[in-house]
């Protein structure tokens, strides 16, 4: 298993992933399929990579899963992570999540946030020790310090 960063001709994977993925939190509380800007389209993820945004979670050669993330000075947002349904509960968020805090070893502090609904992320953010420190109608604000 690794986590690596993505190039632009996995963008139409990686698309397929996410896509599978958001529309499957169906199942944990979205009142319909869909997912955040630019989650099922091949240019938005292009455009990930190329700017060195994207990342790919690798098992056994194959890209089961992917995040985004972007460096704000000492501190780290991931923008999104996601992994295919079918590998869901298999330990590989928390693979995702562990590599993520070990390859910005300048970072400070991780920030992300989900929607309020989703009771599938908000559970797993606090079990890899993210604290809640804003909340509004739509989304959970989470932060993890690291040093």
């Amino acid at each position: 298993m690794e986590l690596v960063k993505a190039g632009t001709s996995d963008a139409i994977v990686i698309n397929g992933i996410s896509k599978r993925s958001f529309d499957s939190d169906v199942e944990v509380g979205a009142h319909c399929k869909g997912g955040p800007p630019g989650y099922m389209s091949i240019q938005f993820h292009t455009k990930m990579a190329r700017t060195n945004h994207l990342y790919k979670l690798l098992v056994d050669g194959l890209i089961v899963g992917a995040a985004i993330l972007f460096m704000d000075g000492d501190r780290l947002h991931i923008g999104r992570i996601f992994i295919s349904p079918e590998h869901h509960r298999k330990g590989y968020g928390a693979y995702m999540m562990q590599e993520i805090e070990q390859m910005f070893p300048a970072v400070k502090e991780i920030y992300l946030d989900t929607p309020v609904w989703n009771i599938r992320t908000n559970s797993f953010y606090q079990k890899q020790g993210y604290a809640e420190y804003k909340r509004d109608s739509e989304f959970v604000y989470y932060n993890k310090k690291l040093k």
